[in-house]
Parts: structure tokens; C-alpha cells; sequence
């Protein structure tokens, strides 16, 4: 019997959260920086954040890996955090690998009190789209899925518009990440929920490039002799992994304007404009996304929050002109950032 979402989380799940998908704290020696990682999540989760994602792309896969081994310790002390403080935290962790691996991780997640996987099939490469969907109900029958379409320029699959129609049809999917950075491909998913009647599951942005407009676009289908409406209500973000405290602030503006059923002002679009070219910059759009994971933390080391930018690999670092772009971003754009916000509070997160 798979296990099933909480209600009152699935409720939460499709109202629509901010969820960062966490990044990982190292020493300047590479080695895992426990204290900082746990001021971290106490800052994601002081900013308003409903949850934490945790092993996925922006935590570096390469925490699996048997000489590193961090993979069940962030994901211990990112559930020790949420236990930690008060809160109906949404708990997603990434899953990855072929079906062998992906189910041994999702009974790990499941064991350690997480609510959904964020199913990655990148590794499926030479899979056929119903081994694909295969792969997807065995990992469902032990917890629910959190359907992600990550963009092939860090790895994903080209998934067609069969794919998520198929796996719109698996019951324990509770919401899917919708991340290719195309719109043709982000129409294919939305649609494809909506022609297989499921208003049960949440739609997430994870179009780091698009997210404002994600989020107020009503998306209108014609099924069966009629008009339905799905929105994408939430965001599972590496740009939300930074400036957490104004991406809250930009979700509950958001949702206000969806719920009014007014036009979109034109503030809201150069919100959108404005935080697109932040992300250009974040996650080096310039070098097809080199450097995105050292942006993150760019962005976290300025603010106090990480010492450095390492990451496990020693080759990923931020790319030539990256920091300087970040610069400009941070000038052009002060009203973005949170800083103030992590100066306040930054000593007490670093306790303990």
C-alpha cells in the first residue's frame, strides 16, 4: 500500500508555498559545514518558506556518493530543523538514479519522515517513455511523487506531452515541478493535468527564468466541450534559495492578484523582468548555467550565511564575469534582496 500524502499537507501543497531547493554549506576545505547548513534552513523557514527541498539539484548530487556520504545526514538535519520549530512544513527530498537506486533512496526519504520525492530521471537516459513511466509508479508506490521536468541544459530529459499525460494518471502524484525553461514544454505538462481531470495536483514553478509570469498566467484548456483553468501556485526554486524573505512576499502578491481576478499591473511585469535578469546573473545564464550553483552561493556568502562558494567539485566555481554580474544585479535591483533581514537575524541562526 503506497504511502499517502497528509491531507492537511496536500491541502498546503495545492494553496502553494515557497520551497528553496537547499543548497549545501562547505568549509574552505570542503567538508561539511553542519553549523551554517543548520542556520540555513532556520533562515529559509524564518523567511516564510513553507518547507524545504532538500537533495536535489542545488544540493549536488554528488552528497550520494559513497566517499562523500551526506545524503541521509542533510537530509537528518534539515527533519531535525523543521521538528525543531513550529510549522506544518512541507518535507520534499530529491530522488535520483535508476530504479534500483531511486527506490532504495525513496524508501530512505519515506523512512526519515519526508512527505514527497522530487523524482529526477535524468539518469534514465536510454529508458523508453513506458519504462519511464514505470520507473515513476514504482518509486509512487512507496511515496508520493513530486513530478519534476528538469531543463536538458542541466541534465534533464526532452519529456513530450504523452509522458505527463500518462503520469498525470499515477495516483500518488501530489504535484509537479514544471522546470524545462521552455514554454512549449511548460504548456505540455499543464495541459496534460488538465486533460486528465487532476485538480488534485499542484503545479510548481521551477522556470527560475519565468517566474513571475508563471505564477499569474491563468493557463485555459478546452476539455471536453469546456474551458478549465489550472495555475501554477507555487515555486521550488534555486532562485528562491536566496532573497527567500522577498520571494514570499513576491508569492503572496501573486496569489492576492489571482484571487482578485484582476489584470496584471504593470509593476508586476517589471517584477518579472527585474527578477529574470537577477537569475541571468545568479545562475550564469551567459555560460549556460556553469556556474548557477556557485551563484547561490555567492549571493548566501555575501549575505553571511556560507563562508565561501565551494562546492564538492573543486572545477565548479563561479565563471569569469559572473561575480561582477552579480554586482550589477545587486546595485540595479536593492529592493530584491533581504539582507537587511539576514543582519538581523543571522547570530541567533548561527547559535546552537
Amino acid at each position: 500500500m503506497p504511502a499517502t500524502l497528509n491531507p492537511r499537507i496536500a491541502t498546503a501543497f495545492r494553496r502553494g508555498l515557497v520551497i528553496p531547493a537547499c543548497p549545501l554549506a562547505l568549509t574552505a576545505e570542503r567538508r561539511w559545514d553542519e553549523r551554517r547548513q543548520r542556520a540555513l534552513f532556520r533562515y529559509y523557514l524564518a523567511a516564510g518558506a513553507g518547507g524545504l527541498a532538500v537533495g536535489v539539484h542545488t544540493t549536488q548530487f554528488a552528497i550520494r556518493e559513497p566517499r562523500i556520504g551526506l545524503f541521509r545526514s542533510i537530509l537528518e538535519l534539515a527533519a531535525q530543523v523543521m521538528n525543531g520549530i513550529a510549522g506544518e512544513w512541507v518535507r520534499v527530498a530529491g530522488v535520483v538514479g535508476q530504479t534500483k537506486q531511486a527506490l532504495a533512496e525513496a524508501a530512505l526519504v519515506h523512512s526519515l519522515g519526508y512527505d514527497a520525492a522530487l523524482l529526477n530521471l535524468s539518469a534514465m537516459t536510454d529508458s523508453s517513455e513506458s519504462e519511464l513511466l514505470d520507473h515513476c509508479q514504482r518509486v509512487a508506490e512507496i511515496i508520493p511523487l513530486f513530478g519534476f521536468y528538469l531543463q536538458p541544459g542541466l541534465g534533464g530529459l526532452v519529456l513530450p506531452y504523452s509522458f505527463w499525460r500518462r503520469f498525470a494518471e499515477i495516483d500518488n502524484v501530489a504535484a509537479i515541478k514544471v522546470a524545462p525553461f521552455n514554454r512549449y514544454q511548460t504548456l505540455d505538462v499543464i495541459r496534460a493535468v488538465a486533460e486528465a481531470g487532476r485538480d488534485d495536483i499542484a503545479l510548481y514553478t521551477g522556470n527560475d527564468d519565468s517566474i513571475v509570469l508563471d505564477l499569474l498566467t491563468p493557463y485555459r484548456f478546452p476539455v471536453g466541450g469546456r474551458l478549465v483553468e489550472r495555475r501554477i501556485v507555487g515555486g521550488l526554486l534555486g532562485q528562491w534559495a536566496v532573497w527567500t524573505r522577498r520571494a514570499v512576499e513576491l508569492l503572496n502578491d501573486c496569489h492576492k492578484l489571482a484571487a482578485q481576478g484582476d489584470s496584471i499591473r504593470v509593476e508586476m511585469l517589471r517584477r518579472a523582468v527585474e527578477l529574470t535578469d537577477v537569475n541571468a546573473a545568479v545562475f550564469d545564464a551567459a555560460n549556460n548555467f556553469a556556474g548557477c550553483i556557485p551563484g547561490v552561493h555567492e549571493i548566501l556568502r555575501r549575505q553571511g550565511l556560507f563562508e565561501n562558494t565551494c562546492c564538492l567539485d573543486p572545477k565548479q566555481t563561479l565563471s569569469p564575469g559572473q561575480a561582477d554580474e552579480i554586482d550589477r544585479v545587486y546595485r540595479g535591483y536593492p529592493h530584491l534582496n533581504d539582507d537587511e533581514f539576514v543582519r538581523t537575524h543571522l547570530e541567533e541562526w548561527q547559535r546552537g
